[in-house]
């Protein structure tokens, strides 16, 4: 008896990380997001940087969007701080927008700020 028990708990974990990674990688992907290209420009209202990316809400057309953008290192290694993702300033996201019917996100592969690009997957094909 206790080795079935012992079995019925090696499942368990197993299902139960299989399912934990599922729903990181569904999110953390690209997989909730349209292949299509989206670009809109709009004011900053909100930043929350940290791990595992950073989010910033934009007002465009009377509606805020959430857009991600990259995680701190990648951040840091295009010249993106926090300084220039500062309340009130304009910005040009250039991505792809959720698939969920509705859903104002937006994953950033390129940001505009003042005029100057800075690219947060410069290698993705998009």
């Amino acid at each position: 008896m206790p080795q079935l028990r012992f079995t019925y708990l090696v499942c368990f974990a197993v299902l139960a990380a299989f399912l934990a990674a599922s729903a990181a990688q569904a999110h953390h992907g690209w997989a909730w997001a349209t292949d299509e290209e989206f670009e809109i420009t709009g004011v900053i209202q909100s930043i929350r940087l940290g791990n595992p990316h950073g989010e910033v809400t934009i007002r465009a057309d009377g509606e805020d969007w959430v857009v991600e953008v990259g995680q701190p290192w990648r951040n840091d290694r295009v010249g993106l701080t926090k300084e220039m993702l500062s309340q009130g300033r304009e910005i040009t996201v250039h991505g792809h927008r959720s698939a969920r019917e509705g859903e104002r996100l937006v994953k950033a592969e390129r940001v505009v700020i003042d005029g100057k690009d800075y690219d947060l997957y410069p290698g993705r094909q998009s």
